[in-house]
């Protein structure tokens, strides 16, 4: 069946296409911080291991978020490590870095999702599309927040 949502095609595309990018970013950020939490070690651990956890919990539920507004837009969510790494701009890592290149990492990580929800939000400021902007707004503001508490510890 045709949507028709007050959002024209070329437009939807291009807004799921960001979105998808934002769905990669964001699983990817997900994995590197469960990561992080089973294997930080150090005197931090207790803390980290902790923060970590929520954190990669809130990055659990937004992938959900993300992925189901890109359906709402009529396109599948990419969903496969081949189209995370594909789509992705953060890099994996190699061994067990530790805890401070850990917290580095996710600090870069944080950063790197904001940089890509503000391309995805200013195309769908211009389609009018005011339910993803509202999802990009509020992920902007959790990455943001993220990585100053993440960027605090290493001052």
């Amino acid at each position: 069946m045709k949507i028709d949502i007050g959002i024209d095609e070329k437009h939807r595309e291009q807004i799921a296409s960001n979105l998808s990018k934002v769905l990669a970013d964001t699983y990817t950020l997900y994995l590197k911080t469960h990561n992080f939490h089973w294997n930080v070690t150090g005197p931090m651990f207790q803390t980290l291991h902790l923060m970590f956890e929520t954190q990669y919990n809130e990055l659990a539920l937004a992938v959900d978020g993300v992925a189901e507004r890109i359906r709402a837009l009529g396109y599948p969510a990419p969903g496969t490590y081949k189209q995370f790494v594909a789509l992705s701009s953060i890099p994996e890592d190699d061994g067990v870095p530790k805890a401070d290149v850990m917290i580095k990492r996710l600090v870069e990580g944080h950063e790197t999702v904001a940089r890509t929800a503000r391309t995805a939000f200013s195309v769908a400021e211009e389609a009018n599309d005011q339910p993803t902007c509202d999802l990009l707004t509020q992920r902007l503001q959790i990455h943001e927040k993220t990585a100053w508490m993440l960027r605090s510890l290493l001052e």
